[in-house]
């Protein structure tokens, strides 16, 4: 039976202490001297702010200052700063939302003008001074109609508190200084807790309210926030080194792809270089397939408006379907999948139990209607290259595909350089098929997770309607996640195109389908890879792996001869023999982060060497040609990570 006449408090030592009931959070960090190590209480698993009174019975403790949950509050606080420093210039602006987010804090204002460097440069200022001036933040909770009309000049936040009706409905409202939010808190007790040194506005964009695009365009400030200034150091340190790996910019230097606006936004166009690395994976790709037992299909761009009725995505995926196009009176479409294709394939003929499993692979280009505001790069385009199988099989052959397609995907990212994790995703509230078919496919991708003493972790309720599924997150070489491979168990589409097999007793049965990819889209992977190694792409991934420098042109003959032993070993090799300095020509192999440069000049033709310079290290002095075309060959045929 609850003590009603105490309320027992963990604190962060991992001491418990009794206080009565209606004690504050507050005053007990006083006591305690933890004033200046917590900023909220933690009530019964929720945070609320220090003023916050602890009930009798309640599980109660502290959010400490350095926890990655303060850091939350404090960014959130910090956002409410920004908002009070940017009406402070612009009185006549209207606040829209302002949460904490990953990696700092956003909000969103509609302004009278564009704001410029200059006016992030005064929000800081004014910013700093009120964090100085150790303002409180105060909470009270209000009727919802007073709410509204205490915000009667603020648009958003009125379109926010609509549909709160009810006389006994009330909203929680923050004021710090002049300024007062709509905002279900925490905070920190006082804007002191924020430290200048610590504080930094990023940069301003535009964003859709509520991120549709037929709403008002605002801008949008973002900014971070951390504990101390070397917690912020470091986070800039990270953002210029994500800056300097941005593929966008990368893929212009590299000369790796453009997207050109009279084409057509969100179509990449694949560069010589480009094409070359994309070449070299692709052609790894299909070598991998052949040998598990996947034979390589082509389906085509284009398909009847029929086919997507059927397999249900014209239902599903309109909104990100190209319109149609009439041809002899029959509505087509630019296909947004591969899998109705797949299907067609194994429904061409009958199949015997004796045939499966059948295993489909395609580099199939599909294409998507994405909005301009979303496009990036080749992260987010409008046509792009998937990376697709489908495997068709008996129920009693389903976990040894999946062991299959897992054993795959992770020689996959070995290969490719990538930590990863895997996620079994569970049935979500809205699905389709029977409860005994997601036991069943569930089941064997857990089973085949564990035998291979796979780590995973549960996404429950994560699947997609039709499929339990399991997901790789990959983490490039800055610790960013992407989502990796994939391999779900289809309930929906074998019973939609009616796919069957013919069973040991004659009988009509259904197959099971799984899609599965272990890549992705080529356009993300190839991005993604160009952030990954900086555009420094190991020895067999780059576009040229050997750059040949003739010291002049009296040695234009044996550096052709050079180029021509590496050829004959496969390798992609270049002759330099532009009217340019060495120097400069060394430079810019760097600036290209060729793997190789050779220097061939007088003592190499005489010896029958080469000068080498390999990338991160430098000059490595001479070496006999055979010797080195034998070191980059075996370099390029075990798909070295270096240099």
């Amino acid at each position: 039976m609850t003590d009603a006449s105490k309320s027992t408090v963990n604190l962060p030592d991992g001491r418990t202490m009794d206080v009565p009931p209606g004690t504050t959070g507050e005053r007990i960090a006083e006591e305690q001297g933890l004033s200046d190590d917590v900023l909220a209480v933690r009530l019964d698993g929720k945070v609320l702010d220090l003023t916050a009174p602890v009930p009798a019975g309640a599980d109660a403790g502290f959010v400490e200052a350095g926890s990655p949950e303060g850091l939350d509050i404090l960014r959130h606080s910090a956002s409410h700063v920004m908002a009070e420093a940017v009406l402070s210039m612009f009185p006549e602006g209207k606040t829209a939302i302002g949460p904490a987010t990953k990696e700092g804090f956003y909000y969103d204002f509609d302004l009278p003008r564009p704001l410029t460097e200059e006016d992030l440069a005064e929000v800081e200022k004014r910013m700093t001074a009120s964090i100085r001036a150790k303002k409180p933040f105060r909470r009270r909770e209000v009727p919802a109609g007073e709410a509204r009309d205490l915000f009667r000049d603020q648009p958003y936040k009125r379109e926010l508190l609509e549909g709160i009706e009810g006389e006994g409905e009330t909203v929680s409202l923050y004021t710090h200084g002049t300024f007062t939010d709509l905002c279900r808190g925490p905070h920190v007790p006082h804007t002191g807790w924020l430290k200048p040194d610590a504080v930094r506005l990023l940069s301003v964009a535009g964003a859709y309210w509520r991120g549709d695009e037929r709403r008002p365009m605002l801008q949008r400030i973002y900014g971070t926030a951390f504990h101390d200034a070397e917690g912020l150091e470091a986070f800039l340190e990270r953002r210029e080194e994500i800056a300097r790996r941005d593929h966008r910019r990368l893929g212009k230097e590299l000369d790796i792809y453009s997207i050109d606006p009279d084409f057509g936004p969100g179509l990449v166009l694949w560069h010589p270089a480009g094409s070359t690395v994309r070449r070299v994976i692709e052609d790894f790709w299909v070598r991998e397939h052949r040998k598990r037992g996947y034979e390589i299909v082509y389906t085509p761009h284009l398909a009847s408006e029929e086919i997507f009725k059927k397999s249900g995505h014209l239902e599903a995926y309109s909104d990100m379907m190209y319109a149609p196009m009439e041809i002899e009176g029959r509505p087509y479409r630019a296909k947004p999948m591969n899998c109705p294709g797949h299907l067609k394939i194994f429904q061409s003929g009958q199949r015997s139990y004796r045939d499966l499993p059948k295993r489909y692979a395609e580099l199939g280009t599909v294409y998507r209607y994405e909005r301009s505001g979303v496009l990036h790069g080749m992260l987010r385009v409008r046509g792009f290259t998937q990376d697709d199988a489908h495997v068709f099989c008996r129920p009693d052959q389903l976990k040894a595909e999946v062991h299959g397609v897992l054993d795959l995907a992770s020689f996959m990212m070995d290969t490719f350089g990538f930590e990863y994790v895997a996620y079994l995703a569970t049935r979500p509230a809205t699905s389709i098929g029977s409860d005994e078919e997601w036991a069943f496919s569930t089941e064997c991708l857990r089973e085949a997770l564990e035998e291979r003493e796979q780590t995973f972790e549960m996404d429950e309720g994560g699947g997609v309607f039709y499929a339990p599924k399991i997901d790789f997150k990959i983490y490039d070489a800055l610790g960013r996640e992407w989502q990796g491979p994939t391999c779900q168990v289809d309930l929906n589409l074998p019973t939609r195109f009616g796919i069957e097999y013919i069973s040991s007793e004659g009988v009509a049965e259904k197959a099971i389908m799984v899609h599965r990819t272990v890549l992705g889209s080529m356009e993300r992977f190839v991005g993604g890879l160009l952030e990954h190694y900086g555009g420094a792409f190991p020895v067999w991934l780059a576009p040229v792996q050997v750059s040949i420098v003739p010291v002049s042109d009296a040695f234009r003959a044996y550096a052709q001869e050079v180029r021509d032993h590496l050829a004959a070993k496969g390798l992609r090799v270049e002759v330099d023999d532009r009217k340019e300095k060495v120097g400069y020509k060394i430079r810019d192999g760097e600036i290209r982060k060729i793997p190789y440069l050779l220097v061939v000049g007088k003592r190499e033709v005489e010896k029958k060497t080469v000068s080498v310079r390999r990338r991160g290290s430098g000059d490595e002095g001479p070496m006999e040609l055979a010797s080195f075309a034998e070191r980059v060959a075996n370099e390029d045929e075990a798909r070295v990570l270096g240099p």
